[in-house]
This record gives C-alpha cells, structure tokens and sequence, in this order.
C-alpha cells in the first residue's frame, strides 16, 4: 500500500520542549516526507515524537487557550484588561459564547494538531517497521499514545461529544461525527494503559519532561475521576503513589519557580525556556505580569477565590494565597504590590516571575514550566475517589498529606513571619468521615491546591449542575444545560460536514 504523504514540522526548539536539552538539533528540519522515508531511523523517531509536544507549550498564550477555558469560565478568575483587549476571552467568561469564539477555535486547533502529530508517530513507527531499534520504537510509541491520550482527555472535558481520529486520515477519512464522551474516554484509558505498560518510571538528562508511567497512570486516574469510575480512580492514584518516585514538597511554591520546576511533585510538565532561538519561552509571563510592568495585565484573581483559602484562628491565611496570588500588604516578588494593577484586587502569581528573573524587556519569555499534572492533585484525586468509592477514612490519609504540607510551609519557607512555627490551628488535619461533608471538604481544598491552574471550571462541571449554578450564580448567562460544554467550533463544522450545522 502507498504511503501516505505526512507533514512533519520541526525547529531545534521542539526537542528542548521535549526533553529539556538546548542542543538536541543543530539543524531545523523542515518538509513534506512520506512516512516510509522518515522513520528509518532512531533519531528521525525521536524528532517525530519530539514535534508532538509542541501544541502543549505556552510561547503563545493567545493560541493556547486552556486557560481561558479552565479558569476564565470558573470563579477563580476574570479577564482584566480593557474590554476590547481580546473581547473573545472576556466573551467567555460572560458565557455570550459563539462558536466562532478565537478561544473556543484556538483550543480545538491546537489540540487536534498535537492528535495528527501523534497519530504520525503511531503510523509510522507500525510493526512492520523495523528499521527503528524496537527500544527506542517502544518508547516513542509510549509517548504518543500518553499524548494523543492527554489531547483527547482535554478536548472531550471542554467540547463533550467530538470526532475521534487514530491514525493519518485521507481528506474523507477526516469527515467524521462526534462520538459520545464515553468512547472518547474509553480511548483515553486504552492509551494511557499501553503507555504506562511501556514508558519508564523516570527520566535523567536530557530526557527530563518527556512522558513516564506515572505520567500515564496519573492521567488514567484523572479519567476515571471524570468518568465516576471512583474505585478505579483510587487504585490507579496509589499505583502513581507506589512508584515510589514522587513526594510533596516541602515548600508549595518551588513547584512555580524556574530554580525548581523540575522537581518530585511534577508527574508532568511542559517545559519552557527563555533566552532561545526559535522562541520557548513562557508567554504567560506576560498575559499575567501587571501592565506597569510590561505586562498585559490578564488573569485577575477574584474575592470568591481568595475567600476559599482558610484561616487560623489568630487570622493567619493559608500559606498558598500568597504563594498563588498577589495582593495589598504583601511584595508581588520584588516589586511592591500596586492596587491600581488590577480591578479585583488580586494578580496571579503562579505563572509569572519576579523582574530579577525575567527584566522587562523579555516579559514573554518566561523559563517557567506549565506544571500539567502534580503529585497533590493524585492525592486528591485518590480523597475523593476513595470518599466517594464508601472509604472516606480512607480519604483522610491523602486529603491530610495536602494540607499537612500547605501548612508547614512554616517550617520550611523562613521568609514567612513566624517561621519555625506552624500558627495554631492553621489547615488542620481533617477527621470527618461523614461522605456529604467531606466531599465538600476535599472540593474546597482542591480549589486552594490547584488554584489559577486552568482546572477549576472542569471540576465545577463535573460537580453537577447544584453545584454549578451556585459556584456561577454570578454570571447569569450561565446554564448547565447550554454550557458544560463549550461549542464545536464553526471552522471545522465547514470542514467537516458530518457534524452538522
């Protein structure tokens, strides 16, 4: 059978996205090859995969969307800005939503484009091939079967029903209707399963960021987590727990800065580093940063976010707000913090950093990695579960992990006041076991956790609509019914015409 024509693009950029190494390629490559011809060898596997990591990355936080999506839907965060600075975004999060929406495109092209790059990898690399070593061929496949898993797992979360493609189609071939969530889902698990069967636990050198086990058995939990399976759920987050590879650590913010964004708590992340040519920077270094300090000034945190982080009783906040965002009476970094920055109050911090990093003359082009799936979020993953599986003094084992750790950042961080000493009272330990109440206590720490890190609008929907309306009940163009899912876009429903109009 005649191969099909693929189109592989590559930068000496994409392999550092990959693997964190800044001189993996020397020359870009760039071309239109037949896939008999270009997985003939070792290197030329590893670059196809290397390109598959590319739709992850934040160089451009216009394009790359999951934020606006995640976050600017939910109540965590509104858009700021000027109104008519990316009016689109601010359509979003008013839910006036139409599928010509540049955040509901951006989004569906972005990750469809990481499915293609990876269904090039799994078609080329098929078991006929034996020119790449069956090691290297196994691991690359591994990888691409996580992405294409971690691509699908986002698309059906925000779009619902969607088209499901597994291999380089044929223009026909692409004209295909939207499947029901739970084939997609069941997709999602099938991948994650044969990756997490063949990648290794760990990576060293330059391989550090490409996809592991953990990785696969972390996202694999998250889908059961998100398809109700809940005793699944548990077990598959133990299973990540029990590689023995990943820890808390001690000190919640070194997962958001660039000295330590490589760390025990990152199950997976996409890398980021400034200072390249082609760019690889994080551009949300500039959506985020404040305009006076040549940022755009997106992302505002809210009153509704802040007032989830709880309090000692002396009045001592939850270490974590002032780690996640910035506000009146506390440095944003090493500047002072400037009310008149924002119209909430409040800037985000997680994904932006101090000017003695990042000066302002490069402000998008940040070397902070976008942390996609930590250790705390698997602990939580395994509470709930394990709450809503009928074992809720189960629960409190991973829940008590989380907040332990958030609280002794007092132990850990001498910059805090007090530091050596946990205040009374702060984040205690939970030991209520009955299942009503402590599904609401692990939601609310979930959103302390994870705060601004573009989940918090998917666990509102999958909450349910009780939940839903009163999480969003400040937003009345909001409905369940109309917006759990965000529309098909109106550029592929012209394109692909079984999806109808």
């Amino acid at each position: 059978m005649k191969a099909k024509n693929i189109y592989i693009y590559l930068t000496a950029s994409l392999l550092l996205i990959a693997g964190g190494c800044k001189k993996f390629l020397d020359q870009p490559v760039l071309g239109n090859y037949q896939s008999d011809n270009f997985f003939t060898n070792d290197a030329n596997a590893v670059l196809a995969v290397n390109a598959a990591y590319s739709p992850l990355t934040f160089t451009d936080a216009s394009s790359n969307t999951i934020w606006v999506l995640g976050d600017l839907a939910s109540d965590d965060a509104i858009k700021g800005s000027s109104d008519g600075d990316q009016s689109d975004f601010l359509s979003v999060q008013n839910f006036n939503i139409n599928p010509s929406n540049s955040a509901v495109e951006g989004l569906w092209k972005r990750f469809y484009d990481g499915v293609f790059k990876c269904n090039v990898v799994t078609d080329g690399l098929s078991a006929s091939n034996t020119a790449v070593s069956a090691a290297v061929k196994s691991d690359v496949i591994g990888q691409a079967e996580f992405l294409r898993a971690y691509y699908y797992f986002n698309l059906t979360v925000v779009y619902g029903d969607i088209p499901l493609h597994l291999k380089v189609e044929t223009p026909e071939e692409l004209q295909s209707p939207a499947l029901p969530q739970a084939q997609i889902y069941a997709q999602v698990e099938k991948d994650c399963t044969a990756a997490a069967a063949v990648l290794p636990t760990t990576r060293t050198g330059s391989d550090v960021g490409r996809a592991t086990k953990g990785a696969a058995l972390a996202l694999l939990a998250k889908t059961y987590l998100f398809e109700q399976k809940w005793a699944l759920a548990a077990s598959t987050a133990q299973a990540v727990e029990a590689l023995g590879v990943y820890s808390l650590l001690p000190n919640f913010a070194d997962n958001f800065r660039a000295a330590t964004k490589n760390n025990a708590e990152a199950v997976f992340s996409v890398l980021h580093t400034s200072g390249l040519v082609p760019y690889q920077g994080n551009n949300l270094n500039a959506w985020f940063a404040p305009r006076p300090l040549n940022g755009y000034g997106f992302f505002l945190p809210t009153q509704s976010l802040v007032n989830n982080f709880e309090t000692a009783p002396d009045g001592t906040v939850d270490p974590r707000l002032d780690y996640s965002i910035g506000r009146a009476g506390h440095p944003y970094f090493d500047s002072p913090f400037d009310p008149t920055w924002t119209s909430t109050g409040y800037v985000s911090k997680k994904h932006t950093q101090p000017l003695s990093e990042i000066p302002l003359s490069i402000r998008g082009d940040g070397n902070l990695n976008y942390q996609a799936i930590r250790f705390a979020d698997v602990l939580l993953i395994e509470a709930e579960a394990l709450n809503e599986s009928g074992n809720s003094a189960g629960a409190l084992i991973p829940l008590n992990k989380v907040r332990k750790r958030a609280r002794e950042s007092y132990l850990n961080d001498p910059t805090l006041p007090g530091y050596g000493t946990v205040p009374a009272g702060l984040l205690p330990d939970i030991a209520v076991v009955d299942p009503s109440q402590l599904r609401d206590i692990i939601r609310r720490e979930r959103r302390s956790e994870l705060a601004l890190e573009f989940h918090r609008f998917f666990d509102i929907i999958r909450y349910g609509q009780v939940y839903a309306a009163a999480a969003l009940n400040s937003k009345p163009n909001f409905s369940f019914t109309t917006n759990q899912f965000f529309p098909i876009p109106e550029s592929e429903r012209e394109t692909n015409f079984k999806l109808g109009k």
